[in-house]
């Protein structure tokens, strides 16, 4: 644990490339900053981001002008890996494409280990100063590199704890491939309950061993165990069951430190949407808006966006609805809302005022700290649950990547704050089942009631465990995790 003296700290931060894993990163970074700061601040402390060239950029503009975050720059050249010029990010990427930058991302490892290298003998010479590096989960190699020059090393999760303990123990044993039958439970994570197989996504379905993903997972995860410690992106009195996983795998300190929720600086070209989206759910009674978003990678097919349409177009709610091209349409070209959605869709919605059509981005925490707004039709993904449960709001799930699927079972059959409207990318989804699902949530039914009133009880104990005053538990799994970083880690 920490030393009686104070130390100066030199934490180096490595996200993976991509805007789900960077955020959070950043937000990270920045608490790290305000607590050191607040902690000791005659002590010489620095925070440094770690990625590569077309990244910086957007780590950059993340930053508030006043933080004292550096940059560091690695070089790595996306065509030198089969990718795009500028497939530096996953947001970058069409999805059949990740798994390459995932493996082009172990190239990065010598001139990481030269950069810590570096960092370790400019602070060799102040005997108080201490090194931790903040690793990646998809960057499992950092955890090895850290040990063989002696710095402290620790993952950051930005998926919660039950989500990414499914997907780990899915990979490393691949238990659908052992049954024929359409459930199975995890043998090292049984607590876990049943998995059905339409709940993996399509990689870990066809997974065989001896495919690119089997093969990235089987060096990746390994080099989790060469890390001193765990923090989670997570709420220690909801994910109890995926924490105590991990503590019990790995033997080392698993810190909840979440909620990681970074509120970004406003741009002047995001204003108008931000004045539009509120404006208009300004206009609307308390809870009575649905809204929906998918996230920032994941898209659905065109059939699907036609029945979803019709779906809330015929459930006579309120909504909001964050539109990006359907699958197979080029993510970065412009796209006209109506070549894809009923014919007279967005007029309709738009005359009466009862839907709101928003390309590509939305002001999320704005939507979704709302008064008006009361259940959110969500991928699941981490970051996106997180912020809805930090306002309150219930889940409509439609897992389709990652550990999204496990996200769902754990939001709606561990917590209860979901009901699941499909699962995948390729499901088979009707008009009439969406509706149901909304109704369910939203009306006063007794799963409905339940279901928000459980909302607003996560609500709570999330406020409580980031409250200072009241000593919350992620406050304190943060404060732990920089009580062991001051110790000074010898070279084994």
């Amino acid at each position: 644990m920490a030393d009686a003296k104070p130390r100066n700290l030199r934490i180096v931060m490595f996200p993976f490339m991509g805007q789900g894993h960077i955020i959070p990163f950043v937000a990270l970074a920045l608490r790290l900053e305000k607590m050191m700061k607040k902690k000791n601040r005659a002590a010489k402390n620095m925070i440094s981001l770690v990625n590569t060239p077309l990244n910086i950029p957007k780590i950059r503009s993340n930053l508030p002008h006043d933080s004292s975050i550096s940059l560091i720059e690695l070089p790595f050249n996306s065509s030198d890996h089969g990718l795009p010029y500028d497939g530096e990010n996953f947001d970058a990427l069409p999805y059949s494409l990740v798994i390459s930058l995932l493996e082009a991302s172990r190239s990065l490892r010598e001139p990481f280990r030269d950069l810590v290298t570096k960092i370790l003998k400019e602070e060799e010479d102040d005997g108080q100063s201490s090194v931790v590096v903040i690793g990646d989960f998809f960057l499992g190699w950092i955890g090895q590199v850290c040990k063989e020059i002696g710095v402290s090393s620790v993952i950051f999760s930005a998926a919660g704890a039950f989500g990414l303990g499914c997907y780990r123990s899915i990979w490393l044993n691949l238990p659908h491939k052992e049954t024929k039958q359409d459930q199975f439970l995890l043998d090292d994570f049984p607590e876990a309950g049943e998995i059905e197989k339409t709940q993996l996504n399509s990689f870990m379905l066809e997974a065989d061993g001896s495919d690119d993903w089997s093969v990235f997972m089987k060096k990746n995860i390994p080099g989790w165990s060469d890390f001193d410690g765990f923090l989670v992106n997570t709420v220690a009195e909801i994910d109890q069951i995926g924490l105590s996983y991990f503590r019990r795998i790995t033997g080392v300190p698993v810190w909840s430190v979440g909620p990681v929720l970074h509120s970004r600086e406003k741009k002047a070209e995001s204003r108008s949407t931000e004045e539009a989206v509120k404006a208009w759910l300004d206009s609307k009674p308390d809870n009575s808006v649905v809204y929906v978003c998918f996230g920032s990678m994941n898209s659905i097919s065109q059939t699907h966006m036609l029945e979803l349409a019709m779906a809330l177009e015929r459930s006579e709610k309120n909504f909001i609805w964050v539109v990006r091209p359907p699958i197979g349409v080029e993510v970065k070209s412009e796209f006209d809302v109506d070549e894809y959605l009923p014919e007279g869709f967005e007029e309709r919605v738009t005359r009466s005022r009862r839907g709101l059509i928003v390309k590509r981005w939305a002001p999320q925490v704005d939507i979704l700290s709302h008064k008006a707004t009361c259940v959110f039709l969500s991928h699941c993904g981490w970051n996106s649950i997180l912020e809805s449960l930090s306002h309150g709001v219930p889940l409509l799930g439609w897992p389709m990547a990652a550990e999204q699927f496990f996200n769902s079972i754990f939001m709606e059959k561990h917590i209860g704050v979901s009901v699941e409207v499909v699962r995948g990318k390729r499901c088979d989804i009707k008009c009439d089942e969406i509706v149901s699902k909304i109704n369910l949530v939203m009306e006063e039914t007794d799963v409905g009631e339940k279901i928000r009133k459980k909302a607003k009880e996560v609500k709570e104990l999330v406020r409580r465990a980031t409250e200072d005053g009241v000593s919350g538990s992620s406050v304190i799994g943060l404060e732990e995790f920089l009580g062991q970083a001051m110790v000074k880690k010898e070279k084994n």
